[in-house]
């Protein structure tokens, strides 16, 4: 056993160009390629003090001649006091080609989700890209995520087998269209995890599961891996679309790269402070993709939104089943609407995923629903750009929302109504699938107008007439009944805004 039980104090610490980073000894191994069909391992220890770096890094030797490394760890979890964060490690490697950020040493992250992987040339555990396993130094990466006041004492176990290395399987990607309506109102969830990260389904189950939820398209969003990008052909369809993409999953909030390029790889080892986020928003971007930042208000550890939205295309206002933190997501959005009309800049649209794991979290609840020209991945993501979108908690709710005025203008989701400053506007909306539920309509001074609850059946038509003078923008929400009290009820579906007058 190898000891590597050592202070950090003791240790060169550095930074990356991102969060600091420490290196520790590196591992090395004895054979080299004459010795087929043998296998050696190595086992490490250590203890993180409190106070580490968001990522340790533990260099691997790795001879000529290697077929498949594994690796596995454990960790300690000792009794914290009430309040205080105990011992979580997460894991992951990179391989001959180095850490660098952004680099192409990226081999896999499962974050916490497993205790042990491998790599070889023709397969790899979900989470992990399998390729060769050619000399030189690779890294074991180590984030501890948080850490107990007395320490994270952790062990590693690599295991190298030698010989001929087996054939590497060229990827095959979902195809970008499916068979649509031409243009036309698309469902869909774009927050999704397989057993490719920290999820416990398939993409085959999970495709099942966007199928009899209603929705015409899924985007792929593994934490910190493109691993899955290359399972999902099989799970796609003439009647689903699947989107590639991931969830980078930083210390200071989670963003997802939503649409983008097969085998695009986001890094995510950075902070707020750090000032590198923009760099890797526009490789997002360069990617074909689209900025979401996700679940902006989210109180785990780490999942806050620290970022800002300068950046954003789009947020995730709404994420899985509805609650407070939902509601200050919507509010904090809101308040981003009011300030794009009074600086007179671009605003950002909002959309709602499910961010299911496994049973039994309901796929598509809630979902987009998109207008776009067509069912294809260019389509889908500029609907979604545009704000021609709501959010319903199920394929059951579905929203039509307009405002017309003037000479025969009109306007839905997303859009603008060009008329006078004293202009009478009359706003629409028609609703199914919402039995009791109650419509808000909100503008720029708040919510004007709340109707009447909607009968049993659950359709209904809601009508009220304003001008720009009076809402610069307009935006509907469809509201279950209140549980307490003033506070209003849960969302069963809202809409993006559609702002009123010439500019």
């Amino acid at each position: 056993m190898c000891d590597d039980d050592a202070r950090l104090g003791r240790r060169a610490l550095f930074v990356t160009g991102a969060a600091a980073a420490l290196t520790l000894g590196s591992v090395t191994f004895a054979r080299g390629a004459d010795d087929m069909h043998h296998t050696e391992t190595r086992t490490v220890s250590g203890t993180l003090p409190p106070g580490s770096p968001d990522f340790v890094y533990v260099p691997v030797e790795v001879p000529d001649g290697v077929r498949e490394i594994k690796v596995s760890y454990t960790y300690d979890r000792p009794a914290v006091p009430a309040g205080t964060p105990g011992n979580a490690l997460d894991i992951g490697i990179f391989d001959e080609r180095g850490t660098d950020l952004g680099g192409k040493g990226f081999r896999g992250w499962s974050g916490g989700a497993r205790t042990e992987f491998f790599i070889r040339a023709d397969d790899a555990t979900p989470a992990y890209l399998p390729g060769p396993v050619n000399e030189g130094t690779w890294h074991i990466a180590l984030g501890p995520y948080t850490v107990a006041p007395q320490g994270l004492a952790y062990e590693l176990t690599i295991t190298l087998s030698y010989g001929e290395p087996g054939p590497v399987a060229e990827p095959v990607y979902p195809p970008e269209r499916a068979r649509g309506r031409g243009r036309d109102w698309y469902r869909g969830d774009c927050h999704l995890h397989s057993w490719y990260s920290d999820g416990r389904r398939t993409p085959a189950e999970i495709a099942s599961l966007a199928r009899a939820a209603g929705l015409d398209f899924i985007n792929s969003s593994e934490h910190n891996t493109h691993s899955a990008h290359a399972h999902w052909a099989e799970a796609a369809g003439d009647d689903l679309l699947v989107l590639l993409g991931e969830e980078v999953t930083t210390r200071n909030g989670h963003v997802l790269a939503l649409g983008t390029d097969p085998g695009t790889f986001v890094d995510w080892r950075y902070r707020a402070r750090d000032n590198r986020f923009g760099k890797f928003a526009r490789q997002i971007r360069k990617a074909g993709g689209l900025v979401v930042p996700a679940h902006p208000h989210a109180t785990c550890i780490g999942c806050n939104w620290k970022f800002g939205f300068g950046e954003a295309d789009a947020v995730e206002v709404w994420n899985g089943p509805y609650t407070p933190d939902d509601e200050v997501a919507l509010a904090d959005w809101d308040g981003m609407l009011v300030a794009s009309v009074r600086e007179g800049r671009s605003w950002i649209p909002a959309m709602g995923n499910s961010d299911a794991h496994r049973s039994p979290d309901p796929v598509g609840s809630p979902q987009t629903v998109v207008l776009a020209d067509d069912l294809t991945r260019e389509a889908v993501l500029e609907g979604i750009r545009a704000g021609r979108s709501y959010v319903a908690e199920s394929r059951n709710v579905s929203l039509s929302f307009t405002a017309s005025g003037g000479r025969g203008s009109h306007a839905g989701i997303g859009e603008r109504l060009r008329v006078g400053r004293d202009t009478p506007v009359t706003v629409r909306v028609e609703v199914a699938g919402g039995p009791r539920c109650h419509v808000r309509l909100v503008t720029d001074q708040g919510v004007l107008f709340t109707s009447g609850p909607l009968p049993v059946s659950g359709a209904g038509v809601v009508e009220w007439v304003t001008s720009p003078s009076y809402a610069a923008y307009v935006r509907a929400e469809l509201r279950h009944e209140a549980v307490v009290g003033p506070l209003p009820g849960a969302l069963a579906a809202f809409t993006n805004p559609i702002f009123l007058g010439r500019d």
